[in-house]
């Protein structure tokens, strides 16, 4: 338990780096020699403090937490280090500028000294992110934690205006986590790791963090090879039109085989390209290759749609149409016989980048699916503004449907907005005869999973295409294309 000699000297340590900045006042008054003159002049108290917000610089906050927390001999201080960081910012930012963002980082200050505590050292430490430092113990900085959290549920209400912008908070324990500055490192790896299971909560750091961080690293400095080394291929999966149970379109699905993990998930290594600057030269990757297999196809006479995942990165890059007109023309490919699939989340992003990719891709011709449709919160007004043409039910529902009511009715809403919409239906993830019946009875128009086919190379489903005539009658057909026709064993199927 602090003694309050030693509660001066922590006191002191901030109060000696901050001046009179800020929150630094209560503790300069505190740390200092009755009859003392002030610590600080007026020009290092401005530097200490973070103009935007009014708390503490990093610099100044990270030099006062190590003076008080490592300079001296353990004589029984304790408390937590909380790194909080705000989840979904960026689309303030992209949403209503910059000046907006800045006006939510402020109001997040103040959020953060009203659940915390005004006179707790706490810095803004970069962008969006937080350091606070709690003198407590475990259960005291487990409780603040929780109520910060809480704070932030309702999103940050400024201007009349409440902006969905939820926190995730990081919590590592002094002396148990480290110094000064592993509690930093650690409570920020805490904080990230609460942003990959969704954000709006906190957690403590947990020593398989770091092993997660050292995997992440070692995953992202293989990626940045992976091209090169021709490790991600491309495999296909069939669309099935409902009605006639024939294939119509394929999924382009990327893969990695790494060299000594094996098959790493796009779940994995995704987020890690995005994180890591790497996801622009692999969605770039997937484009040519899915443009240039497209282009094989159709000169061989199967014409099937091909649909690529874009991810919200690629949609926010300003010359992402472009290059996709670029390559259509090169592979005199139709616009309108490629898809973009994108996320319910990315297409429902309400911001001024979102909107203007939206626009040029719908300017450009080529067909927009509103991938994993049914988990977040689209609404009709937003979808009639949007240049879809179909929408994708979430493999979720599709799973659920046959025994939970809630599900099926979800199935049911999708496919009567989409009708109201003039939009056709992908079912994905159908797995069982009965679901495969159920769908087709309410009128879904397209459906995709394992009771059709896995995933497969380009070989493979020109081995597929080209099993007898026969057969191609009976599982390949027009669908959308009127052109579309098979030749036999063309030699352009084979090519890899």
């Amino acid at each position: 338990m602090l003694t309050s000699a030693t509660l001066t000297q922590l006191y002191a340590a901030f109060a000696v780096l901050i001046g009179l900045a800020g929150i630094g006042v209560g503790w300069a008054v505190r740390g200092r020699t009755r009859g003392a003159p002030a610590q600080a002049p007026r020009a290092d108290a401005k530097a200490a403090t973070d103009a935007l917000t009014g708390l503490m610089a990093r610099e100044a906050f990270e030099a006062a937490l190590a003076h008080a927390l490592d300079t001296e001999p353990d004589n029984g201080r304790h408390g937590a280090l909380l790194y909080a960081g705000l989840d979904g910012f960026r689309l303030v930012n992209e949403g209503h500028g910059h000046a907006q963002g800045d006006k939510v980082l402020a109001a997040t200050a103040h959020l953060l000294r009203d659940a915390c505590g005004a006179r707790v050292p706490m810095c803004r430490m970069a962008g969006d992110e937080f350091a606070i430092w709690l003198h407590a113990d475990a259960a005291t900085c487990e409780a603040i934690a929780q109520r910060a959290a809480d704070a932030f549920n309702g999103g940050v209400a400024l201007d009349g205006q409440r902006h969905a912008a939820g926190i995730s908070i990081g919590v590592a324990l002094f002396p148990k986590h480290g110094s000064s500055a592993q509690l930093i490192t650690r409570a920020a790896a805490a904080m990230r790791s609460v942003k990959r299971a969704g954000g709006g909560s906190h957690a403590w750091f947990d020593p398989r963090i770091e092993t997660e961080q050292r995997e992440e690293f070692r995953i992202a400095q293989d990626l940045r090879q992976a091209i090169s080394r021709r490790e991600l291929e491309l495999v296909y999966q069939p669309k099935i039109d409902a009605a006639s149970l024939q294939v119509t379109a394929v999924e382009a699905l990327l893969r990695w085989k790494h060299p000594t993990l094996g098959m790493v998930s796009p779940a994995r290594f995704i987020p890690i390209a995005e994180k890591h600057g790497l996801i622009e030269a692999i969605g770039n990757w997937v484009l040519e290759s899915a443009l240039r297999q497209a282009a094989l196809w159709r000169k061989a006479g199967l014409r099937m749609r091909v649909a690529i995942n874009v991810s919200g990165y690629q949609m926010r890059q300003d010359d992402f149409a472009g290059r996709l007109e670029r390559g259509l023309r090169q592979h005199s490919l139709q616009p309108n016989r490629f898809t973009c699939e994108i996320t319910e989340s990315v297409a429902m992003e309400d911001t001024q980048v979102t909107r203007r990719a939206l626009a040029r891709l719908g300017k450009l011709g080529v067909h927009v699916s509103i991938d994993d449709f049914g988990t977040g919160h689209s609404s009709l007004a937003t979808l009639r503004r949007l240049p879809a043409q179909e929408l994708k039910i979430d493999r979720a529902f599709v799973v659920d449907m046959e025994r939970d009511a809630d599900a099926k009715a979800i199935v049911v809403a999708v496919l009567t907005m989409a009708r109201t919409l003039g939009l056709r239906v992908v079912a994905e993830g159908v797995e069982t005869p009965a679901q495969r019946d159920l769908l087709v009875q309410l009128g879904c128009d397209e459906l995709q999973g394992y009771l059709f086919a896995k995933p497969m190379s380009a070989r493979a489903i020109a081995l597929w295409a080209m099993d007898a005539p026969a057969s191609l009658v009976q599982t390949f057909r027009p669908s959308l294309f009127k052109d579309t026709a098979i030749t036999s064993a063309p030699t352009e199927l084979m090519r890899r």
